[in-house]
């Protein structure tokens, strides 16, 4: 799920980039881009297309907000901090084994001085 809304909110976020880029300013903006005038008389120009484009805005602007705080919620709720009273204590370490201490010996091996008798 959080997968999911992450990508939804990712999505919002490049089409309310480029629902703003294309609205018109003072500059003009994207909207006046490719066509020239002829572009902002016709389907983008004019009161509709502002209209449009700015309710868009809002829109996608209110989905945006609404997913990052639902992600934030979700998110601070995966880790939440737990109480030092409640944690249980560590286990303790485990005792180191010394090789030989503790084995029985078996056939054919000597306890006590590793002597050569051969030299």
């Amino acid at each position: 799920m959080y997968t999911f809304l992450l990508a939804v909110l990712v999505l919002d976020g490049i089409f309310l980039s480029v629902v703003i880029l294309l609205q018109s300013g003072k500059g003009g903006g994207l909207a006046a881009v490719g066509g020239g005038a002829a572009m902002t008389e016709g389907i983008l120009g004019g009161r509709q297309a502002t209209t449009m484009l700015t309710r868009a805005t809002w829109i996608s602007g209110t989905i945006f907000l609404f997913l990052a705080l639902v992600l934030s919620i979700m998110s601070s709720r995966a880790t939440q901090p737990q109480s030092v009273i409640q944690v249980e204590a560590p286990s303790p370490a485990p005792v180191s084994v010394v090789p030989g201490l503790g084995e029985e010996p078996s056939e054919g091996t000597e306890t006590g001085n590793n002597q050569d008798s051969g030299n």
